[in-house]
């Protein structure tokens, strides 16, 4: 047999291949055509027109929200909240994946418990959320016990920090197994060798277990980015519309403005908080391809 023939027919089964692969995927690309592109450039187009005449009107919505005290001040209180609770759930899974990743006695059953919270519906998790810091509930009554007088944590600032208390306990075990996978694919004999060369613990944790859970940490980092803009249905469903002024977040504001159905300037919050989730993927992952050498550390 010829090569031209050869290669003639290695070409019809690649295409045949490819056009079996497309037609598997058509539905899902329809689904993603139909209910998130669609939907976005829809979006798009309703923050720089009118409502009602379609008339183009430019950035003015947008510079009717960046105006906005409440949604500033959403604004604000989202930031904060990502600040402090990403680095948190990082940094406890992460420890946490160390720990069980060793010879634990019952590490099987306590990674369990971890991802207990991840089945638990978010309507169950508000319900907990007011038993534990209502004014009368179980913190409170603890504390006025030992003499401490309590607080209608959910009316105070303390909220913010319940807050994230509550994302850290719900997305805990689900980052610290992503963690255990990635210390699962570290090379046993590296630190071995690390060991025989004298290089203590801290040592050959930065040298060698941050450096080999670069792809694994920018994984949870963005993971853990887009989760946060979800806490919002637990601040709603425990205080409603309007909570306390430290949880009134990003998705309230947007939320609201859907009622009163201020379609336009909803339009350009939307195109507007998913802008930023771009800038700082894209930074993040410009931030990771940094070649970094712990040679010096």
């Amino acid at each position: 047999m010829s090569a031209h023939r050869i290669s003639t027919r290695r070409g019809a089964h690649y295409w045949r291949q490819a056009g079996m692969g497309l037609f598997f995927l058509l539905p899902s690309l329809a689904g993603c055509v139909i209910f998130i592109v669609a939907p976005f450039f829809d979006a798009l187009w309703r923050s720089v027109s009118d409502g009602f005449s379609g008339e183009f009107v430019g950035l003015q919505y947008y510079r009717e929200i960046f105006t906005n005290p409440s949604f500033l001040r959403a604004i604000a209180n989202t930031g904060r909240f990502i600040a402090y609770c990403v680095p948190a759930l990082i940094v406890i899974s992460l420890s946490l994946a160390l720990l069980l990743s060793g010879p634990a006695a019952g590490r099987g059953a306590l990674r369990a418990s971890f991802l207990l919270p991840m089945a638990i519906p978010v309507a169950s998790i508000a319900l907990l959320w007011q038993i534990l810091f209502h004014r009368s509930g179980v913190i409170n009554g603890v504390l006025e016990q030992i003499g401490i007088s309590g607080v209608d944590w959910m009316k105070t600032d303390w909220a913010l920090f319940c807050l994230i208390l509550s994302y850290v306990w719900k997305n805990v075990g689900y980052t610290m197994v992503l963690f255990i996978a990635g210390l699962a694919g570290i090379n046993p004999s590296l630190y071995e060798a690390a060991a025989v060369d004298g290089a203590s613990k801290p040592r050959q944790f930065l040298s060698i277990t941050i450096p080999c859970l670069r792809p694994t940490l920018f994984t949870v980092t963005v993971l853990s980015l887009l989760n946060s803009f979800k806490a919002y249905r637990e601040a709603y469903l425990v205080a409603g519309n309007y909570p306390q002024g430290s949880i009134y977040l990003l998705q309230h504001t947007l939320n609201n403005w859907f009622t009163q159905l201020e379609i336009e300037k909803l339009s350009a919050a939307a195109i507007s908080t998913a802008l930023v989730i771009l800038v700082l993927v894209a930074f993040l992952n410009w931030a990771w391809s940094i070649d970094t050498s712990w040679e010096d550390a």
